[in-house]
């Protein structure tokens, strides 16, 4: 059997002038024409060599054409080299079986394919991964059409329903999970936001519905804010534990954090032979892993300690892992303020600002971007004061 293939712009010539046409799969086998649509309606003028253009959205469009038509093509080919006549009304069914579970998943499938392509720290990326299987879970923004306003809100709602993800071995072990918090859901808009300003660049969408929403979803003036008190630092530092156990690791592991100030990635990523004595202090200046922006560190005291304790290094942990565990220490040492890897970051914060350290210093030191970040914890510092006083003045009006 011969047959020549194409795609082609309305066959039967039905399309009045001003009104869009079916785009079609024609095939010929010996000389009996079969046509298949494809469901994708454009103007005549945007269908041009077999390829449709100058329309918004014309590659997304493009690719379920090319899906439609290499489905056509395989059955076809299987008819051929079967020696079977060909079924038109299975071919029909059997491509829109797959163009439609193809198309229900395109963007999904898109943002698989761009996370390893973004250009960004390796840190940052393992946020974007979260963020995809939170999209499968949702199920309401599958294609490039459902980029909305309106999905947008309706996914931040979903997002403040949902608990954090959480292992089985955690649940046997009586943890309970727990909503995802502001500062969580806050992460994923900014995520989402950045994927779709990538789409945006290459023409998936004609425009990012984020850029409407300036302003409407909020990372919380509340979230985390919390530290350790200097008593409470001190606790987790004489705490008694074995030596080597998987608690003692994870102890020594948030003390580096505690008297660094650096996140769990730049912990992760620490480098002794980096550090210069000057003037009696091990010192350091450079990049951050996530963000790139350059900070500045000095060992202090505890972290030589714990330096000394894992020669030179310091203690791995997975994340995960890492955190449960802090919540046994937590437990041990009857401290109420949640443990958890960032915690540390902002203890050493507070800690510094409370002991006169100027804020631009504490800026440089957390290499943060801008000084507003840093403020944040001076606010947290201001408003302890504030319940201070109110604390104090019930006490004399009760007297």
């Amino acid at each position: 059997m011969k047959k020549t293939t194409a795609l082609v712009f309305d066959h039967r010539n039905r399309t009045k002038e001003g009104h869009k046409g079916q785009i079609e799969v024609r095939v010929i086998v010996n000389r009996k024409s079969y046509y298949f649509g494809t469901g994708i309606k454009v103007y005549r003028s945007e269908f041009v060599a077999g390829r449709i253009v100058n329309c918004a959205g014309a590659d997304k469009l493009n690719e379920r054409v090319a899906i439609i038509y290499n489905k056509v093509m395989e059955l076809v080919n299987h008819s051929i080299a079967t020696n079977l006549p060909l079924d038109a009304e299975f071919v029909r069914r059997k491509v829109w079986e797959v163009a439609e579970k193809k198309a229900d998943n395109v963007l999904l499938e898109w943002i698989h394919q761009q996370i390893p392509l973004l250009d960004i720290k390796e840190g940052t990326r393992k946020h974007y991964y979260p963020l995809e299987n939170r999209l499968k879970e949702w199920g309401k923004m599958l294609t490039w059409e459902d980029v909305t306003t309106e999905k947008i809100y309706e996914f931040d709602a979903w997002l403040h329903g949902i608990y954090k993800p959480i292992s089985e071995t955690a649940l046997m072990a009586g943890v309970k999970p727990e909503l995802i918090s502001n500062a969580g859901v806050f992460n994923y808009h900014k995520t989402l936001k950045t994927l779709l300003r990538r789409a945006r660049k290459m023409g998936k969408i004609s425009s990012n519905p984020y850029d409407l929403l300036v302003g409407e979803f909020k990372r919380g003036e509340t979230e985390n804010t919390e530290f350790l008190t200097e008593d409470e630092m001190a606790k987790i530092r004489e705490l008694s534990l074995e030596r080597g156990s998987t608690l003692d690791i994870s102890r020594d592991l948030f003390v580096f954090q505690m008297y660094t100030g650096m996140s769990y990635s730049d912990a992760e990523a620490f480098d002794f032979k980096k550090y210069k004595k000057i003037e009696g202090m091990w010192r350091y200046v450079g990049p951050r892993i996530k963000t790139g922006v350059q900070y500045v560190s000095e060992l202090l005291p505890p972290v030589l300690e714990v330096l000394k304790k894992y020669h030179g290094t310091v203690p791995q942990v997975n994340n995960s892992d890492y955190n449960r565990r802090l919540k046994e220490i937590q437990r041990m040492t009857g401290i109420e303020t949640r443990l958890h890897s960032h915690l540390a970051r902002h203890t050493f914060a507070t800690w510094m600002l409370s002991n006169d350290v100027k804020l631009e210093n504490v800026k440089k030191m957390l290499g943060h971007k801008s000084i507003v970040t840093t403020q944040r914890y001076a606010k947290v510092l201001a408003q302890n004061v504030h319940d201070d006083y109110k604390k104090m003045g019930n006490k004399l009006r009760c007297k």
